[in-house]
């Protein structure tokens, strides 16, 4: 089988454009500093709020680089063994038993700790997949804690691990590597020292109706439209402080599909405060967008357009 060859990635609107054929719409600065952290092969620490694309990017990114995607989903309590590895133990137990009697204790104190008995996580397998490696995704590292932070350090800065008893492990092939934030607690100086930085907001109304059509390409045009425009103005000053979370692209692309499947022609306060949920996943914040404000944010969207 001929497999296509991948662009060469050797400008920031070559990369672009390769974004775009995988359905993700990068702006320019975004862009740029994915492109400094492929050039460079550094990490980059993507911080924003929930759902403007970050963990987006790193799938539509490992696509165009024709790399496998490892995702290391992060929260409180996240142990080493969990991110890096652990041994099998019944393996090993089972090999000692198989081999009592047969080989002095030194050969199978050596022949217990062989890479064999590993069982990889994230992290190690990031660190030892063949050409032309993979893309590891530390996602919501904020939800871990700081000694998690400390042991991430020697990855992030080195691109190698240090096994206690088979020594450290460099990836011969250096892993892309993104970080992504909702910035819940501030993340530790170090760990910014080693990755490039980007903060990563919402979309201005063009790119996030380019994001509309070309993941929910059956909505009509004028549908898609409204719907980027209303949710713009949720987001905006003064709707924006109604809510304890405003909509993310996630849930733009999502309403959009929705209403296509209600078969919405056109938005109405009625469709969307009985819609509202995929919007919104807070109670307080369903009630807060009553047919009321419903209608005021679609004026101020119609006048916006």
């Amino acid at each position: 089988m001929n497999v296509p060859e991948r662009p060469a990635l050797d400008s920031i609107d070559t990369l672009i454009h390769a974004l775009q054929r995988e359905g993700y719409f990068a702006d320019r600065r975004l862009a740029t500093a994915v492109f400094l952290a492929l050039r460079l092969q550094r990490p980059l620490l993507l911080e924003g709020e929930p759902g403007v694309g970050k963990t987006e990017l790193a799938k539509a990114l490992a696509r165009v680089l024709g790399r496998s995607l490892l995702r290391l989903q992060c929260f409180d309590g996240l142990e080493q063994r969990e991110a890096l590895y652990e041994w099998n133990y019944a393996a090993q137990l089972l090999h000692l038993r198989a081999a009592e009697g047969t080989a002095p204790a030194s050969t199978l104190e050596q022949d217990v700790y062989h890479p064999r008995y590993l069982v990889r996580r994230p992290l190690l397998q990031a660190l030892e997949a063949p050409a032309p490696g993979a893309l590891l995704l530390i996602d919501e590292v904020d939800r871990a804690d700081e000694p998690f932070e400390a042991f991430l350090l020697e990855y992030l800065g080195e691109y190698q691990v240090s096994i206690p008893e088979l020594g450290t492990i460099r990836a011969s092939v250096p892993p892309v590597t993104l970080l992504t934030s909702n910035r819940t607690r501030d993340l530790s100086d170090a760990i910014k020292r080693r990755c490039l930085y980007h903060w990563l907001d919402y979309p201005e109304r063009e790119r996030e109706l380019a994001i509309v059509h070309a993941l929910v390409p059956e909505a009509p045009q004028q549908l898609a439209a409204q719907v980027t425009a209303f949710v713009q103005q949720l987001r905006s000053t003064p709707y924006g402080g109604s809510f304890q979370r405003a909509p993310g692209i996630a849930e733009t692309v999502e309403w959009a599909r929705a209403l296509v499947a209600l078969d919405t022609v056109q938005l109405d306060p009625e469709v969307v405060v009985d819609t509202a949920g995929i919007l919104f996943k807070q109670r307080d914040d369903l009630a807060a967008l009553d047919g009321r404000l419903a209608a005021q944010v679609l004026q101020a969207a119609q006048a916006a357009a």
